[in-house]
C-alpha cells in the first residue's frame, strides 16, 4: 500500500509525509500474515525482557525517580506513576539486560513498547488487537526507516550516536501516534517533534558506564511526549528532514542524509523483518561470532575443551564496539566479544545467568579470554561479521563467518525457542499462571477487541524478587 501522492490541486507528498501518512492510515488488513506473526513474536520477545529488566540495579533505581501517585502501571509490582515516567522506567527495564530485539532503530521493541503501554490506558475507546499490532508495525517502520536516511547503522553510530536514542524516539512517537489515530497531519508533528527529543552516546563504551540502559527509556518517554505535544497543538519543524542548518541529517550525520529511504518500498518492504531476535544475553554484535563457533564444534563433532584458541578477524568498528572485557559490572561484560565466546566454552550457554557476577569471576573465563585472539583488519568494510578461526588441541583449524546470525529472517529462532525465552525471562518477575497468560494474549492478539487490559497482566501483587547481578 502506497499513500496517494499525486492527489488534486496539491504538490507530491514530502518523504516524511508520505510516511506519515501511510502509517496514520495502516489497518489490519492492510498487513501481510507473516508481518503480524513476526510483530506478534517481537511483541512477546519484548514483553519477557521487559519483565526480567524489572530485576535490575538500573530499572529500580530509575523506578524511585518515578513520581508517586499516578494512575500507569510499572511493571511487575503494584505501583503507579504518570504515562511519560512509566515510557522512562519500563523502556529501561525492557534494555537494560541486552535481550531486546535489535536491527530495527536499532533496539525497536524496547522502545516502542513501553510508549504503548504508557498511552494505552489513557485511550478513551477500545482498542482492538490488529490496532495495536499496526501502532507497534508502525514503531518498527518510522526506526529503521530513520536509520536508513541517516546513512545506516554504521554512518550514525559510528559518529558517535546510539540509534536506540536518536532514531528511536521518532519509532516510540509514530507507534503513539497509530494507536491513537492521529491524522496524516498530525501524526507529521508527532514525527518531527520527536526529533528534538533524540539524544544518546557510545561514550558509555569506554567504561561500561549504565548510560546506554536508559537510552530506549529516554527514547520512549520523548516519543511519548511528541505524540502528546502534537494532540495538544504543537507543530513540528517544517524543514527538520531538509539539508538545512539544524536539520537532523546535517547534525547527526554531517552530510550524509538519504530522506528518500524514509518512504522508499513502504507496503512492500516491511522494516520488521530487518529486526533480530537475540537468543543470547550479548551486544548483538558477539551473536554471529557465538554461532560461528557453535557451528565448527557441531560440523567436527569436537567439545569446548577441544578448542586450543580462538582467532577472531573484524571490522575496527566491531573491535572498538566489542573488543574489550570489563567484566567488573554486567554492562561491560555484555559489550564483551571476548566474553560471549569464553561463557560459551566454559558454561556451555550464552543466557542471562551466564552473566551474573558469580559466573563472570569463574576462574576458568580468564583462562578462556586468554586463549581469545583479536585481530582488526582495517580492509574489513565497518559492518561486516567477524571471521573466526577455532584452532583444536590436535593443531586443526577451522574458519567461518556467519553472515546473519540466529534470530534474524536468514536464520530464525523457532516458535519453540521463543516461547521458552520468554517463559524463562518473564518467570523472573510474574507467577507461572500470569506468564501463561500474557503469551496467550499475545498468541491470539489480532483477533481481541481490546488490548487496554495488556498493562494489567503485566503487574503483580506478589514480594519482589531479588536484583540480579
Amino acid at each position: 500500500m502506497m499513500p496517494d501522492v499525486a492527489r488534486s490541486g496539491l504538490q507530491a507528498l514530502t518523504h516524511v509525509e508520505a510516511l506519515a501518512d501511510f502509517c496514520a492510515r495502516l489497518a489490519p488488513a492492510d498487513l501481510p500474515d507473516r508481518i503480524t506473526a513476526r510483530t506478534k513474536s517481537h511483541l512477546l520477545d519484548t514483553l519477557g525482557a521487559a519483565l526480567a529488566g524489572t530485576r535490575s540495579n538500573e530499572f529500580r533505581k530509575v523506578r524511585t525517580l518515578a513520581a508517586p501517585g499516578g494512575t500507569t502501571p510499572l511493571l511487575a509490582s503494584q505501583r503507579r506513576t504518570g504515562p511519560r515516567d512509566a515510557a522512562l522506567t519500563n523502556g529501561v527495564a525492557a534494555h537494560v539486560f541486552e535481550l531486546d530485539d535489535s536491527g530495527g532503530c536499532d533496539h525497536t521493541g524496547a522502545v516502542v513498547l513501553p510508549a504503548l503501554l504508557a498511552a494505552l490506558p489513557t485511550c478513551e475507546g477500545p482498542i482492538s488487537g490488529g490496532d495495536f499490532i499496526c501502532a507497534l508495525t508502525a514503531g518498527y517502520e518510522v526506526g529503521r526507516r530513520m536509520l536508513d536516511a541517516s546513512g545506516g547503522y554504521g554512518v550514525h553510530n559510528g559518529a558517535g550516536w546510539h540509534s536506540t536514542g536518536t532514531c528511536g524516539t521518532l519509532a516510540a512517537a509514530a507507534a503513539v501516534a497509530r494507536l491513537r489515530g492521529y491524522d496524516c497531519a498530525l501524526f507529521r508533528h508527532a514525527l518531527t517533534l520527536a526529533t528534538s527529543f533524540s539524544s544518546g552516546l557510545w561514550a558509555f563504551n569506554h567504561d561500561g558506564s549504565q548510560a546506554k540502559k536508559v537510552h530506549a527509556g529516554r527514547a520512549a518517554e520523548g516519543g511519548l511526549l511528541a505524540a502528546d505535544l502534537a494532540a495538544a497543538g504543537f507543530s513540528g519543524p517544517s524543514q527538520v528532514f531538509e539539508d538545512v542548518w539544524g536539520g537532523f541529517f546535517r547534525t547527526y550525520v554531517r552530510d550524509v542524509g538519504q530522506p528518500a529511504e524514509l518512504s522508499a518500498g513502504l507496503g512492500t518492504n516491511w522494516k520488521i523483518e530487518r529486526a533480530s531476535l537475540k537468543p543470547y544475553a550479548a551486544c548483538r554484535g558477539a551473536h554471529s561470532a557465538i554461532d560461528a563457533v557453535g557451528d565448527i564444534l557441531s560440523l567436527t563433532g569436537r567439545d569446548a575443551v577441544d578448542i586450543a584458541k580462538i582467532d577472531l578477524r573484524l571490522s575496527p568498528f566491531l573491535m572498538d564496539m566489542c573488543g574489550r572485557a570489563r567484566l567488573e559490572t554486567l554492562a561491560g561484560a555484555q559489550m564483551s566479544l571476548g566474553y560471549a565466546l569464553a561463557a560459551l566454552l566454559v558454561f556451555g550457554r550464552v543466557d542471562l545467568e551466564q552473566y551474573s557476577a558469580a559466573a563472570r569471576r569463574d576462574r576458568h573465563i580468564a583462562f578462556t579470554l586468554d586463549r581469545i585472539d583479536f585481530h582488526p583488519d582495517p580492509q574489513m568494510p565497518q559492518m561486516a561479521e567477524p571471521e573466526v578461526t577455532v584452532t583444536f588441541t590436535d593443531g586443526e583449524s577451522r574458519t567461518t563467518m556467519v553472515p546473519r546470525a540466529t534470530g534474524s529472517s536468514e536464520r530464525p529462532m523457532s516458535d519453540t525457542a521463543i516461547r521458552a525465552k520468554f517463559d524463562s525471562l518473564a518467570s523472573m518477575a510474574l507467577p507461572a499462571a500470569r506468564v501463561a497468560d500474557l503469551a496467550d494474549f499475545v498468541g491470539v492478539l489480532e483477533g481481541r477487541a481490546d488490548c487496554r487490559e495488556l498493562s494489567e497482566l503485566l503487574v503483580t501483587d506478589e514480594p519482589e524478587a531479588p536484583v540480579f547481578i
